[in-house]
């Protein structure tokens, strides 16, 4: 349909949240201590508000949504406020580009939300049979080469389907994504449910439609639905996903209701069908306008202040990993490392304060679990270093081997199998002391999940840990599947190939041989796994994947970061709810 111009604010100063939200919520709860809503009930109300439950009783884990992953300086401080008062001073930035906060006091849920909706930050959606938050390039209007700036138009898709007349009663959640700017798929749509690539045609701007992809058991790299939609059809697009899997989707089995088993039941074209249907339906209802905010002029640029004479120490290894020049000259996009994705209350703070004073007055979240700075001038990075350095965030090796992925694994998640931060955390230290090794395995990443869901993202890891469990004396042994060779491309997604299976405490000594198997052959990328024979991977690490009782320690039998004898205590999670 048409698109309308208004003033450009930026995504995220205008808020997400309703405050109606939390009253509704707070007006549920009571039903429910009443007996007057069932648990049943209760569990689908919060979850589709982000309230979602931990293995622990009596507290709760709390996902904030970001679309785009953008936060302004007043949300930082809110994701900050909520971090001290309910997060035990800590969040955590998910691989779908959320900040969540895990082991929140039940009592306390209310007063978090209504700091974060104060803020402008929803959890409406969050979580649940919903459309989910929606990712986005963290560089997108910065990148050399991109087509348009997609940035706006994840807000607009963002705010039409945000409580939409489907979008909280899906068959199955619904995980979106908006990208191509940096002619790859920074932005993961080919492993979502829904995705859409900036693309021209001629001078018309516009975006590939892709559908049905996904990890987990059953992974799929997403089909295209629309070559090209132009981006005064982009609402209705995605309008007709939606509509078309509210329809079709399994409501009788959880387990096959993600929309790829939909495609996968009536087969591609019966989809594509039913998209154009839609489409037409659509059409003849009116649709829907696309009220889009002008892509922002080019900040000014700053006149230096106070700069360094000497960097800092450290700083040009840090300066090749974590800055990337803009297409605008004299400006640079940095990349933040998290360590596995957590940031202090004191950090959010900083953070709030630097994106002000050295970039362009927000900050970007990614699906590396790390943040984005953006528009930082040049002559500025090393001061921008200094004082990142004193906020514990100047740290070398962002988006390398050592920067490692993971999901929160059995530390609060109902359904992981193995503590999978546990894994992670000790593989990222190992490669913090090898910057050697890190600087060779270049185009190699590394992502641990502690169950087959696959949050962490390992089967598109170049090399991926998911957890399991084996028996030996009749006893759980705490074991990793090792995978190589996952990916995403420009046009698909590639997923890793199993190689073996090793219990906890040999992932380590996995890793290493991988590792130096791939810089030995000289590799720069994930697609050098497709060309090893799988045997011979196999081979590689045979003598890790036995384990008989004559030779295990009691080590064996505790996993990586516990204390304790390893269990398994997986239930039902909320996000199969």
């Amino acid at each position: 349909m048409s698109v309308v111009d208004v003033p450009y604010i930026a995504p995220g100063r205008l808020g997400f949240a309703r405050r109606d939200d939390v009253d509704l919520f707070v007006d549920k709860l009571e039903a429910f201590e009443r007996g007057e809503l069932s648990p049943d009930d209760w569990r689908s109300f919060r979850l589709l508000n982000g309230v979602y439950g931990q293995r622990q009783d009596g507290v709760m884990m709390i996902r904030a949504k970001l679309p785009g992953g953008i936060a302004t300086p007043a949300q930082l401080h809110a994701l900050a406020d909520v971090a001290d008062r309910f997060g035990h001073g800590k969040g955590h930035v998910t691989t779908r580009q959320n900040v969540q906060y895990h082991f929140v006091p039940q009592a306390d849920c209310e007063a978090a939300l209504r700091i974060l909706a104060d803020a402008g930050i929803t959890t409406k959606e969050a979580c649940g049979h919903s459309v989910r938050n929606w990712t986005c390039c963290p560089f997108a209007g910065v990148a050399a080469g991109e087509p348009f700036d997609p940035t706006p138009y994840v807000e607009a898709l963002a705010r039409h389907l945000l409580r939409g007349p489907f979008s909280s009663t899906l068959p199955r959640k619904l995980k979106p994504s908006l990208g191509g700017c940096c002619g790859t798929d920074c932005s993961q749509a080919f492993i979502n449910d829904l995705g859409f690539l900036a693309r021209t045609r001629g001078s018309e701007i516009g975006f590939q439609l892709i559908a049905g992809g996904g990890l987990s058991t059953l992974r799929r790299s997403a089909i295209i639905v629309d070559d090209f939609v132009p981006v005064a059809d982009l609402l209705d697009a995605a309008d007709a996903v939606v509509r078309v899997f509210h329809r079709i989707g399994n409501r009788n089995n959880r387990a096959k209701a993600r929309l790829k088993w939909a495609i996968d039941k009536i087969g591609v074209p019966a989809f594509l069908a039913e998209y154009q249907a839609e489409r037409e339906t659509i059409r003849a209802e009116g649709g829907a306008q696309l009220v889009l905010p002008p892509q922002p002029a080019v900040p000014h640029r700053r006149v230096p202040l106070a700069q360094l004479s000497t960097p800092e120490p450290g700083y040009s290894e840090w300066a090749e990993a974590s800055v990337r020049p803009q297409k605008q000259p004299g400006f640079s996009a940095v990349v933040i490392r998290l360590i596995l994705g957590d940031i202090t209350s004191a950090q959010l703070r900083a953070l709030a304060t630097l994106a002000t004073q050295f970039g362009e007055g927000e900050l970007r979240t990614t699906n590396e679990q790390n943040l984005v700075l953006r528009y930082v001038p040049d002559a500025r990075l090393p001061a921008l270093h200094r004082e990142l350095a004193r906020i514990g965030l100047a740290l070398g090796g962002a988006n390398t081997a050592a920067d490692v992925t993971s999901c929160p694994g059995a530390s609060s998640c109902k359904l992981a199998v193995t503590a999978s931060r546990g894994l992670a955390g000790i593989l990222t230290e190992l490669l913090d002391r090898r910057p050697d090794l890190v600087a060779a395995a270049r185009g190699l990443d590394i992502k641990v999940s502690g169950c087959p869901h696959g949050c962490g993202q390992h089967y598109i890891a170049g090399i991926g840990f998911q957890g399991g469990m084996r028996k030996l004396a009749g006893k759980p042994v705490p074991q990793y599947l090792v995978y190589v060779g996952g990916g995403i491309a420009s046009d698909h997604a590639a997923f890793g190939r199993l190689v073996t299976k090793v219990p906890a405490r040999r992932a380590v000594v996995a890793l290493e041989r991988l590792i130096d198997f791939y810089i030995a052959a000289g590799a720069t990328s994930h697609a050098f796994w497709a060309s090893v024979p799988l045997d011979r991977l196999k081979e590689l690490l045979a003598d890790l994947s036995e384990l008989h009782d004559t030779d295990a320690t009691a080590d064996d039998f505790i996993d990586l970061g516990e204390t304790r004898a390893f269990e398994v205590q997986t239930s039902e999670g909320e996000c199969a709810s």
